[in-house]
This record gives structure tokens, C-alpha cells and sequence, in this order.
């Protein structure tokens, strides 16, 4: 990438909400502008308006990242390890504020019928933002597009296709002294009609891409600048630069939730400006700021000093992992009073609501929170292959995470402020439930196709695989996507603005804490202002109970649909039960697991199973 040119008047390529770029587009994520494809830059390349930098402050998502980051040798800020991306000013624009981006591909497409020339960039001129290619046949100029195909790797690795190496790798007589391409890509622009051909008589069907051609990946990480390139052994693949599978961006997410005993940690990072640089001597008058002197009045100077000299080193301070901290605060939430609503400034406020009727039978507890604050982290991406977090909603960064930035110790972030409603389950209800015969078989059979898909990665590269997640999980998760369909009919609120959060333990994590429980929750960063329709269905959760029971209990692609088992299936829908986009599958936005892990089966009766198997056998 150049260097920053000087202030300039002129505005930005193009514009991206900022929420956007800590998921769908974040550092090296491919995205089409009006005139170009580029390729969004690293955290290298962020430019900041010190005025206008915002830092979000979590600790509990801080120290659980920490221990990751530590084992592969990378620093994490103790100050600012969460920043929002930076916001340009579209009323004075400037160069040196904003997300830089590279020009990508490199590989330009004429777009004359009667020449399809496949040229580099540095071959074409540039006029009014378009490049120009001169035909040979004709002589005349005509405009070019970026060329849709790429070349990836698991290990997130991007570059151009290797075009004429691939255009001679069956040719006879090898590689031509000056190639001169062409890509022809037929009637309907398929996999199989599209061929590279060179002037020399060399051409090669795509297709025989897909099929494995032995083509090594060169490393290459543009997005991370000149120096961003690594050693690497995997097989380069052929990826359509629009396709779905090109950016999975791995995000981890916490609730700003009251801990007991982290008081005196919670206000040294409230104020770690400030208290980061205390002394014997200085925290006296640091004490006389009024904000500070009333955060820090329970503690003596001996405390403050040697806890943020514990913060400092980055010391653990023995937080309980991300989901199990939550599922604890929200289960010990107080019964809702009259007249109970949020303060001004409050991030977290939840309350347990009784119902005059009960809960439905399998439910044991029903939380309402008016007020949530959730903290999303950006911490690298994969491409060609999703990696699934584990159950408390972490991942651990091995060398299927690409990584942001080189030199950089902090990573993107956004705040989301909305409401949810947290559902328990009765936890003697769903062991009752695990011990079932027809559940236990079921499960077999979600193992050996979770089996089957591990099978496939492990042939793919030597990657660690996740484990399996458990009946409990596929419960769990397909009870959120039908409620998340019911409700969205009467909240308000889209389906798609809806989203799951799924308690399930024990997990490795924490085996002490037995988990069985949603939260679905709704909310837009930047505001603090909700509906309300959330909160006020989830007093009406029998009724939604039931209408997501009817959802489930048919699907329009029955009996296909039910009947589908996961084991040695042809079609390698290896992850999901009983389950389609005519029942379960919502929009990625909302679901944690790409709609994956799904089987109604475990909820509601479906057609050719044992009534047994469901969790709510009978309607609520």
C-alpha cells in the first residue's frame, strides 16, 4: 500500500456503517464499489481523528482474550484493547482519517465480446475511474472489470489466480515466452464452461481448478501491507470474490454485567486514564476529582495501588468465563416491582417476571432485560471454512485465524444497546430428557454426521476440529430459531433484527455450571434507545411458545425434511437434523452458528418420530 498522500478535499471511495466493519467487512474482506473491488485494509492502515476516537472499555471480554493472545506471542492494550472504527466527516474529508483500502484483484476482464482479454492492471489505462483496455482485433479502447475469480486458502491467505501458470500447467510444451490471455466464459458463465486461453494454443478449463489442481498457496496477506506475506504448505483453492465463503469474520461478544468483587477493577478501568498513572504521591489528589474520589471512596490507597499494578501486568483477576458469568447474573436477576425501570446510565438491567397463568411446563425461569449493553470484538477471520466458537462463545486462535493487524495492539469493536428476553429451562427437565433412549439414539446419529464433517476437514488441512456440541446444544439452538420466528410476527422487530445468544454447559470451559437457556435480544449500536416490543412479548411467552410449536411441528418440505439424518448423507448436510430453510433457518445475522446445529425433532413431534424425542412433547 502507498504511503497517506496529503489532506485532501476529495470524498471518500465509498461508505460503510461501522458496525459493518467489525463483521461483514472487516480487514481483508472483499467488497464491490460503484467503480471498483477493493480489498479492506488492516489495522495498520486505519487512520484516527484523535478528537473523534472512541474506545470501548470490557473488561470481562479483555481478560478472557488475554490468555490467547499471550500464547501466541501478540500484545493486547491494557488501556484501549477495544477501539470503534474510525468515522470520517463527508463535510471535510481527509486522507489521513478513515479505513484504507487496496485495489484487488489485480486481473482485469475486457469487457468486448469479441476480446474477453485477461490483463493486469499495470497493462491498462486509467480514465475517470475505469481502466481501458485497446483491443488488438479492433484497436479500440474498451472498458475492463475486476476479474470475479481468486485464489485462497484455509488459512485465510488471498491473491490473484496464478492465471497463466494455470493456462500452460497441461500444456505440452510448458509455459510460453510472452503469454497473452483470454477467459472465455461461455453462454451462462458456469464452472464448466469457463476456460483460460492463451495465445499460444495453452488452455485450461476452470473446472479442473475445482477438481484439485496441485497449485501451492504463496502466503500472501495484502491486507496487510508489503511486509504482510508468510511461509505457508496449503493448496491454493479457486474462490469466487463475491462468493459467501470468502470472509468469516470471528467475532466475540460480552454482556456488561455487575460482577460482586470486581467493583474496585471495574472503576480503575472506568478511569485507567487517570489511575493507570497513580502513585503513592499522586492518587491523593487523583482522589480529589470528583468522579474518581466517589469510584474509589470504598477502598484505601494500598488497594487501588496494588490493583493497578495487577492490571498493569495483565494479571488474571479469575473472572468466570464469558456465558457462565452471564447465565449466573441473569438467573440470580430480582423480581420485577411495580414502577421498576432503568436508570439513566445503566448498562444492565434485568428483572424476573412471574406470571399470573406459570410458565409453561420445561420452563423454570422467565427474565426480562429492559436494558443491555453487549460489547462485540472482532478477532481475526477465516475463509473457505467457517470455525465455530465454543460454547461460552470463544475461540481459540490457531492458525486458521488470520490476524488483523501486524503491529497493532488493539482490535475493533462496536457496542450494541438493546433489550432481550432470557428463557431457563428447567434443568431436572432436560437431564430427564438427555436420558431418554430415543434422545440418546438421536444423539448417535448427530454424532456420526458431526463425525462424517470432521472427516472432511481433517482431508482438507490438519487443522484442530471443535468438538461436539451435544443433543442439549441442538435443543437449545433450534428452540431459539422457532421463537425467534413466532415472535418477530408480534414484537415489532424483523426476524432478522432479532438475535440468539444460547446458554448450553457444562462446557470445558466450566464444568461446574450446568447451562440450558436462551437469550433473545435486539438492538442497534450507537443509540440507546429500544422499542420495547421485545420486552413486552416476553410476558406473552405461552402464546409464543405455542405458535412456535405449530412452526415446528411441520414443515413444507415434510417428510424430506424430518426425516433427514445427518449420517452418511449424499448431499454433506452433515450438521443439521431435521431442519431447512422451510423451518429452521433464519437470516446469518441472527443465528450464532450459521444455521448450523438444528434439529426440530429435539423440540417439538415431527412426522416419523417418537413423540419421546421432542423436549416440549405436548403443546404448551
Amino acid at each position: 500500500m502507498p504511503p497517506f498522500k496529503k489532506r485532501q478535499a476529495a470524498q471518500p471511495d465509498g461508505t460503510i456503517r461501522r458496525s459493518q466493519v467489525v463483521t461483514t467487512f472487516g480487514p481483508g474482506a472483499m467488497v464491490d464499489l460503484v467503480d471498483q473491488a477493493v480489498l479492506i485494509g488492516g489495522l495498520d492502515f486505519w487512520g484516527y481523528d484523535k478528537k473523534r476516537m472512541a474506545t470501548i472499555s470490557e473488561p470481562r471480554l479483555r481478560e478472557s482474550l488475554l490468555p490467547h493472545f499471550k500464547a501466541l506471542g501478540r500484545e493486547l492494550s491494557v488501556q484501549s484493547p477495544f477501539r470503534e472504527p474510525p468515522v470520517g466527516d463527508d463535510r471535510d474529508p481527509n486522507a489521513y482519517v478513515g479505513v484504507r483500502a487496496l485495489e484487488f484483484p489485480q486481473w482485469f476482464v475486457c469487457q468486448e465480446p469479441q476480446c474477453r482479454s485477461l490483463v493486469k492492471k499495470t497493462e491498462l489505462e486509467l480514465k475517470k475511474s475505469r481502466y481501458i483496455h485497446t483491443c488488438l482485433s479492433s484497436k479500440k479502447p474498451s472498458e475492463t472489470v475486476p476479474v470475479r475469480f481468486l485464489g485462497a486458502c484455509v488459512r485465510g491467505h488471498v491473491q490473484d489466480w496464478p492465471w497463466i501458470d494455470f493456462a500452460h500447467l497441461n500444456h505440452p510444451e510448458g509455459r510460453c515466452a510472452a503469454p497473452s490471455l483470454r477467459l472465455v466464459e461461455g453462454s451462462t458463465g458456469d464452472f464448466s464452461e469457463v476456460r483460460v486461453k492463451c495465445q499460444c494454443g495453452a488452455e485450461n478449463p476452470l473446472s479442473g481448478a475445482l477438481a484439485g489442481a496441485a497449485l501451492a498457496c504463496r502466503g500472501h496477506r495484502p491486507w496487510l501491507g508489503e511486509q504482510g506475506r508468510e511461509e505457508c504448505d496449503e493448496s491454493l483453492r479457486l474462490l469466487v470474490r463475491t462468493a459467501s465463503n470468502s470472509y468469516f469474520s470471528q467475532v466475540v461478544s460480552a454482556l456488561s454485567i455487575p460482577e460482586p468483587g470486581k467493583e474496585l477493577e471495574d472503576a480503575i478501568n472506568e478511569h485507567q486514564s487517570i489511575l493507570f498513572a497513580a502513585t503513592t504521591e499522586s492518587l491523593p489528589a487523583f482522589r480529589t476529582i470528583p468522579a474518581v474520589g466517589k469510584a474509589l471512596a470504598a477502598f484505601s490507597d494500598a488497594q487501588v495501588l496494588k490493583a493497578v499494578a495487577a492490571l498493569k501486568a495483565g494479571e488474571s483477576s479469575g473472572r468466570a468465563p464469558l456465558r457462565s458469568a452471564e447465565f449466573r447474573q441473569l438467573t440470580a436477576s430480582p423480581l420485577e416491582k411495580p414502577g421498576d425501570r432503568p436508570q439513566p446510565g445503566e448498562e444492565f438491567h434485568a428483572r424476573e417476571v412471574r406470571l399470573k397463568t406459570g410458565l409453561p411446563t420445561g420452563l423454570s425461569k422467565l427474565i426480562i432485560a429492559q436494558r443491555l449493553r453487549e460489547v462485540r470484538v472482532q478477532i481475526g477471520f477465516t475463509r473457505l471454512e467457517a470455525v465455530s466458537p465454543d460454547l461460552q462463545g470463544e475461540y481459540d486462535l490457531d492458525v486458521k485465524s488470520a490476524p488483523l493487524g501486524l503491529t497493532t495492539n488493539w482490535l475493533p469493536a462496536t457496542e450494541i444497546w438493546g433489550e432481550g428476553v432470557f428463557l431457563q429451562l428447567d434443568e431436572k427437565a432436560v437431564q430427564a430428557w438427555e436420558a431418554r433412549p430415543a434422545v440418546q439414539k438421536r444423539t448417535k446419529e448427530l454424532k456420526a454426521g458431526f463425525d462424517a464433517w470432521t472427516r472432511t476437514l481433517k482431508s482438507r488441512d490438519d487443522s484442530p476440529v471443535p468438538a461436539f456440541v451435544g443433543a442439549r446444544f441442538y435443543m437449545l439452538h433450534s428452540l431459539a430459531h422457532l421463537l425467534i420466528t413466532a415472535i418477530s410476527l408480534e414484537c415489532g422487530y424483523s426476524a432478522s433484527a432479532i438475535r440468539e445468544r444460547i446458554y448450553c454447559g457444562p462446557s470445558a470451559a466450566d464444568l461446574n455450571t450446568p447451562m440450558a437457556a436462551i437469550l433473545l435480544s435486539t438492538g442497534s449500536s450507537g443509540t440507546e434507545g429500544t422499542l420495547g416490543g421485545l420486552v413486552e412479548q416476553g410476558r406473552r411467552i405461552t402464546e409464543h411458545l405455542r405458535r412456535a410449536y405449530d412452526l415446528g411441528r411441520l414443515c413444507s418440505n415434510d417428510p424430506v425434511c424430518a426425516g433427514h439424518s445427518p449420517h452418511d448423507d449424499h448431499a454433506e448436510r452433515h450438521l443439521e437434523g431435521a431442519a431447512c430453510h422451510g423451518c429452521l433457518f433464519i437470516a446469518e445475522c441472527s443465528c450464532e452458528r450459521f444455521n448450523r446445529y438444528l434439529d426440530r425433532a429435539l423440540v417439538v413431534p415431527t412426522v416419523g418420530h417418537d413423540e419421546g424425542l421432542a423436549f416440549f412433547s405436548q403443546r404448551p
